[in-house]
């Protein structure tokens, strides 16, 4: 039997704006305060016109997990990566292995911080629910190719349609 593809934050560059709700939510939602140093996602701007919203990518096989000489990260259901405030020293070996940059450092205390989806929230992430663009999905890596295809199709469709007139 197969395994349920796991689900993943896939962001539309073409609709961020780069406005950092995604930041300001995620640290209301994780530390009860408006400060994006707390968040767990993090908006990227690549000049001059591209915005992107990048969190944990929950790699099957996480180089961040292995790098952890203190064994602080595990991976847990849903492919999830859970920091262990209680073996976290703050080495920053996982920072530097994960290639998304998706890891943070919260100067407050001192640890590493990882997104975890909201797995706590009953309506699954903050960032994907309070998105003003809509720009942030919470889907399966094959749902998302699935709907990419449909949109190259119509494309297709539809130019193909203006060149016949």
């Amino acid at each position: 039997m197969q395994k349920p593809m796991q689900k993943v934050l896939i962001v539309d560059a073409e609709k961020c704006t780069g406005c950092e709700v995604c930041e300001f939510t995620c640290s209301m939602e994780k530390y009860g305060s408006f400060n994006p140093v707390h968040s767990r996602i993090r908006a990227i701007r690549i000049e001059p016109i591209i915005n992107i919203a990048i969190g944990c990518q929950f790699c099957l096989d996480a180089p961040c997990v292995n790098a952890c000489p203190y064994k602080a990260l595990e991976k847990i259901e849903k492919g999830i990566i859970k920091v262990n405030d209680d073996k976290c020293v703050g080495c920053g070996f996982c920072i530097r292995a994960c290639n998304f940059g998706a890891i943070s450092f919260n100067l407050k205390t001192q640890k590493v911080i990882i997104c975890d989806l909201c797995q706590d929230r009953a309506n699954g992430p903050a960032c994907v629910e309070y998105c003003p663009k809509e720009c942030i999905e919470h889907t399966t890596l094959e749902a998302f190719a699935q709907k990419t295809r449909r949109k190259a199709v119509t494309t297709l469709l539809e130019s193909l349609a203006k060149q016949a007139k």
